[in-house]
């Protein structure tokens, strides 16, 4: 997850923290709810900290987000990792060059299938 202007570790309130993590599980509210099998509305009151969940929502909410209670409460422990603009360029990078070593990799094996094949065909 990148930074978002809305959350930095020493501003966040509960409902940052609770967007926070469902984004960087990659779940829209809809699907939170859904999983939870509460309304919409009720993660829409989170995140706009206008509520907050009883204890045995807030438990399955942390286990969901894979996040702390402790964190989802106060900010310590556990939490969401954010990564700087600036990690993101090197993430990417690193990636990139992934996909090439990946992709010299099958040209390289398809190379030597080739040279096998043609030293049986020599042999046999």
């Amino acid at each position: 997850m990148h930074a978002d202007a809305y959350f930095g570790e020493d501003i966040a309130t509960f409902g940052d923290r609770v967007a926070a993590a469902r984004e960087a599980a990659g779940l829209s509210q809809a699907q939170l709810a859904r999983r939870m099998g509460i309304k919409t509305s009720t993660i829409e009151s989170w995140e706009e900290d206008r509520a907050e969940p009883r204890a045995n929502k807030l438990q399955m909410l942390s286990g969901l987000l894979n996040v702390s209670i402790i964190w989802l409460m106060s900010g310590q422990g556990e939490g969401v990792t954010v990564i700087e603009s600036d990690e993101m360029a090197d993430i990417s990078e690193v990636l990139s060059e992934l996909r090439t070593i990946r992709t010299d990799q099958q040209r390289l094996t398809e190379r030597l299938a080739r040279l096998e094949k043609r030293l049986r065909l020599q042999l046999g």
